[in-house]
């Protein structure tokens, strides 16, 4: 049995990062670029943690990428793919689903230094352009959420 059906059972941790810290983030997307968060300041960064078996996470994918899309060079944004599925299994999803953000898988035993693995997904962490996490978002996330929090900031 696959390690995926455990970690929709049970998500480890209690929070992400601290809303007063700036985390790192350097990853290898699923087309074998790099991701590094430092290199987006000045703009907003959306880091959502998905799963491909995860229904509320494909409901959201849409309107993140539609949201995203519309800023421009205003907004950044990294879909963490948290699951220990084959990564050609990912690219197949994305293929049917596709993102206008780049993708990384995520090792839900090993999560990136700085980000504790997520208490359910979908799980969005927002940087503001000053590099620090402006809000953290548990369970689905619409444009309106994150226009709430680019305007408020």
């Amino acid at each position: 049995m696959r390690r995926t059906l455990w970690l929709c059972a049970a998500l480890l941790s209690v929070g992400l990062v601290r809303a007063d810290e700036a985390p790192a983030l350097q990853v290898t997307t699923l087309t074998g670029k790099s991701f590094d968060l430092a290199t987006h300041r000045g703009q907003w960064v959306i880091v959502n943690w998905w799963a491909t078996f995860c229904v509320p996470c494909i409901k959201e994918m849409p309107e993140i990428s539609a949201w995203v899309a519309q800023r421009g060079s205003k907004v950044a944004a990294v879909g963490l793919a948290f699951e220990d599925s084959d990564r050609a299994d990912i690219l197949a999803f994305l293929k049917q689903r596709p993102v206008p953000y780049p993708v990384a898988q995520v090792d839900p035993f090993d999560p990136p230094k700085d980000f504790a693995a997520p208490s359910a997904l979908p799980t969005t962490v927002v940087i503001a352009p000053d590099g620090h996490v402006a809000r953290t978002f548990v369970g689905p996330i619409t444009a309106k959420d994150l226009d709430g929090i680019v305007t408020q900031k």
